[in-house]
């Protein structure tokens, strides 16, 4: 997933984020997945997926701001 961290059309989007941060939750790294999901909730554009991408991040104790 680094690997594609210098695309911009990949790092615009907030499915590139969101997918980091699974990755990195299944991981146990818990503060570099609450990065990318807080990534991914500023580039959300719905109010479903604002509110899911809340939820992880309430489920790995990170605060969502």
């Amino acid at each position: 997933m680094d690997g594609l961290a210098g695309h911009d059309a990949l790092t615009a989007s907030h499915l590139f984020h969101s997918t980091r941060a699974d990755l990195l939750r299944r991981l146990g790294q818990l503060d570099e997945a609450a990065l990318s999901y807080r990534r991914a909730l500023a580039l959300a554009s719905t109010t479903a997926e604002q509110r899911f991408l809340s939820r992880r991040l309430e489920e790995i104790g990170a605060n969502p701001k």
